[in-house]
C-alpha cells in the first residue's frame, strides 16, 4: 500500500533546488556588493533607535538614527521611503549594519571632486565659528576663511551663522576630506555676468527696478540687476530733503531711472524725481506774482525762511518780509518748522529756480487797520521812543510808531524836542495823516490846543496893523512874528519906502515892527505883511487925528504955513568964485 500522504518526488526535488538557488543567489550578490560600497534600498519600518531597509538581501539592513545628521530628512522617512546607505558589517545574526553618514560623505566627496574639477558652486549651511573663520557643511565640515564670507567687511558676520548658501570650491583633499570653500569668490563671479548683462542693455533715460542696498548721508545705493547704483540725494525729489532715510529705507524696491553710467568705471548713476514733471517748468503760471498761496515753514535762518508751496517748490520770505515792523526781527521769533502759513507771491524767476514771498504782505498793513479803525483826527496816547533833530517818535501800538514834527509840537517855536518831550514820557497826540505806501504816521501836539491859525484868521482881516518881531532875515525878505506859532514874510517892496536890497543891513532879528496885513491865505496858512505900507497907514492916522482936533475954520493953507514953520530952516554956504584959492 502506497503512501498518499507524501509529496511527489518532483515537488520534494523542486523545493530542494529552490532553496539551493536562493542560497546561491545571495552569496553571489553578496560577493559583487562588497562591504564599503553604497547600496540602494527602501526602508521597511523605523523605531526610535533604527531603521530598517531591504536592501535585496535575505536579511534586512539596519541604520541607527544617530546616522542621520539632519533630523528632518529622518522624520519625513515613510515605509518605502527610497534610501542610499553603505554597507558597513553583518553581525552573527546575519544582521547587515548600514552607515547613512558615510553613504552621505561618499556622496559630499563625489560633489565636491566634481564640482572643483567643473567649477560649480556647492551648496552648505554655515554651522559656526572657527579660528579665522566660519565652519560651514558641505556634506563634509569645510572652512570658510572670514575675508570670504562677502565681497565687501561685514560688519556682524554671526548673523549667518545657520544660513543655507552657495560658495565656490577653492580647495579640496579627498583623502583628507579637507576642502575650503568661498562665498566672495562666487558672488564676484555672479556679478561680473549681472555687471556685463546689466551694462549691455543699459541706456541714459531707461526705467530700471531696483532694491535699496544701503543708505549714507548723500544718497543710496540701489541694486538694479546685480549691479549697484547711486541715487544721490539731490537726484531723489524735487524738494529739499535733509537725509535720504526720509524717504527711503534698505530693502525697499523702488523704480528709477538711469541718468549716466560708466562702465570701466563701473558706476551708475539713478535718479527719481525724474519720473515726474519738474514742476518749475510753468511755475511763472501756476505761482503768478501778487496772488496768496498756503504753504509749510520747511527752513529758519537768519536771512528769512524757506516756505514749501509743493513737493519741490520753495520760496524765500526775506526777513524784510516778515513783519510790517520796521525792526528787523528774526525768523525763529516770528514762525516755527513745520507751521502752515499764507504768504504772497512777490516775484518768480522760473531760470534761477526761485520765489520771491512775503508774509507780511499777505495779511492787512497794520496801518490800514488804524486809518479803518481810527482815521485822521483821532486822538491817540503813546511813549516817546526817539527824539531827533526833525521830531520825535511816539508808540502808538505795539510796532506802529509816528512821527510828531518839531513844528508840531508846540504853537511856540521849537528847535529841537527835547526842549518839551524826553524818552519814555507819556504823551498825547492827533493823528494828522496816515501814508500806507510810505509807512508813515504823522501825529500832532500843538492840536490838542486848538487850531490858533483858524482863530486868527477868524479875527483878522487884512489891513490890519499889527506888532511884528523878526524872527528869521532872508535874501527875499524878513518872517515876523505876529503871535506865538504865527508868522508872516514881508517881502523885499515891502520893507521901506527906500529901496532895500539886504534885509540884513537895515534890520535885526528881534526887532518890532507895526505891520500892515495885506494878504492872507488860510488855507495855506500864508501871511503876507508890509512895514511901508503899515508906516504910511499910521502917518494918515495920526494926520486925520491933529485935523479932527483943529479949529474947523482955519483953511488949509494956514495949516500948512503952521507945519512949515515949524521945520527949521538949513543955513546954505556961498558957493566959491571961480578961481578962487582952495
Amino acid at each position: 500500500m502506497s503512501d498518499t500522504s507524501k509529496p511527489p518526488e518532483k515537488d520534494d526535488k523542486l523545493s530542494s533546488e529552490d532553496y539551493a538557488h536562493l542560497i546561491e543567489s545571495y552569496q553571489l550578490h553578496s560577493r559583487d556588493i562588497g562591504f564599503g560600497k553604497i547600496v540602494q534600498g527602501r526602508v521597511i519600518k523605523k523605531t526610535p533607535t533604527h531603521v530598517l531597509v531591504d536592501i535585496g538581501f535575505k536579511s534586512e539592513g539596519v541604520i541607527p538614527v544617530e546616522e542621520f545628521s539632519d533630523p528632518k530628512v529622518l522624520a519625513e522617512l515613510r515605509p518605502g521611503s527610497p534610501i542610499e546607505a553603505v554597507l558597513e558589517k553583518s553581525d552573527k545574526d546575519g544582521t547587515i549594519l548600514l552607515s547613512k553618514r558615510r553613504a552621505d560623505a561618499i556622496k559630499a566627496l563625489d560633489a565636491l571632486e566634481k564640482a572643483l574639477a567643473h567649477g560649480t558652486p556647492v551648496t552648505g549651511v554655515i554651522k559656526g565659528r572657527a579660528r579665522g573663520g566660519f565652519t560651514v557643511d558641505v556634506g563634509i565640515p569645510a572652512f570658510l576663511p572670514e575675508s570670504h564670507l562677502d565681497l565687501k567687511p561685514v560688519r556682524n558676520p554671526d548673523h549667518y551663522i545657520g544660513q543655507t548658501l552657495k560658495f565656490r570650491l577653492i580647495k579640496f583633499e579627498r583623502k583628507g576630506e579637507n576642502a575650503v570653500v568661498s562665498r566672495k569668490l562666487l558672488l564676484a563671479d555672479e556679478r561680473e555676468k549681472k555687471r556685463q548683462k546689466i551694462f549691455s542693455q543699459i541706456a541714459k533715460g531707461q526705467r530700471l527696478a531696483g532694491t535699496v542696498r544701503s543708505l549714507t548721508t548723500f544718497g543710496a545705493f540701489v541694486d538694479v540687476g546685480g549691479v549697484e547704483g547711486l541715487l544721490h540725494i539731490s537726484d531723489m525729489s524735487w524738494g529739499k530733503i535733509g537725509h535720504p532715510s526720509e524717504l527711503l529705507k534698505v530693502g525697499q524696491d523702488v523704480e528709477v531711472v538711469v541718468l549716466d553710467f560708466n562702465e570701466k568705471e563701473e558706476k551708475i548713476s539713478l535718479g527719481t524725481k525724474q519720473l515726474t514733471p519738474d514742476p518749475w517748468e510753468k511755475i511763472g503760471e501756476k505761482y503768478p506774482p501778487g496772488q496768496r498761496f498756503e504753504g509749510k515753514v520747511v527752513s529758519l535762518t537768519d536771512f528769512g525762511a524757506f516756505i514749501e508751496l509743493e513737493k519741490g517748490v520753495e520760496g524765500l520770505v526775506h526777513i524784510s518780509d516778515l513783519t510790517w515792523s520796521r525792526k528787523l526781527i528774526h525768523p525763529k521769533k516770528v514762525l516755527a518748522l513745520g507751521q502752515q502759513v499764507v504768504v504772497q507771491v512777490l516775484d518768480v524767476n522760473p531760470t534761477g529756480k526761485r520765489i520771491s514771498l512775503g508774509l507780511k504782505q499777505a495779511t492787512p498793513h497794520p496801518l490800514e487797520t488804524l486809518r479803518e479803525r481810527s482815521g485822521i483826527g483821532a486822538h491817540v496816547k503813546g511813549t516817546v521812543t526817539n527824539l531827533t533833530d526833525f521830531g520825535a517818535f511816539v508808540e502808538i501800538e505795539k510796532g506802529i510808531e509816528g512821527l510828531v514834527h518839531v513844528s508840531d509840537i508846540s504853537w511856540e517855536k521849537v528847535k529841537h524836542p527835547s526842549e518839551k518831550l524826553q524818552l519814555g514820557q507819556e504823551v498825547e497826540a492827533i493823528i494828522l495823516n496816515i501814508d500806507v505806501e510810505k509807512q508813515k504816521i504823522s501825529l500832532g501836539m500843538k492840536q490838542l490846543e486848538g487850531d490858533i491859525w483858524e482863530e486868527f484868521f477868524a479875527r483878522t482881516k487884512v489891513g490890519d496893523i499889527v506888532k511884528a518881531k523878526i524872527v528869521r532875515l532872508t535874501d527875499f525878505g524878513v518872517f515876523v512874528e505876529i503871535l506865538p506859532g504865527i508868522e508872516g514874510v514881508v517881502f523885499l517892496s515891502e520893507l521901506d519906502e527906500k529901496k532895500i536890497e539886504k534885509p540884513a543891513e537895515a534890520f535885526t532879528v528881534g526887532e518890532e515892527r507895526n505891520a500892515k496885513i495885506i494878504k492872507m491865505t488860510p488855507k495855506a496858512r500864508k501871511i503876507s505883511l508890509s512895514f511901508r505900507q503899515a508906516a504910511a497907514d499910521l502917518q494918515r492916522q495920526d494926520f486925520q487925528r491933529f485935523m479932527e482936533a483943529q479949529d474947523p475954520r482955519m483953511t488949509l493953507g494956514d495949516i500948512m504955513r503952521d507945519q512949515l514953520s515949524k521945520i527949521p530952516t538949513v543955513k546954505r554956504e556961498p558957493k566959491k568964485q571961480e578961481g578962487a584959492d582952495d
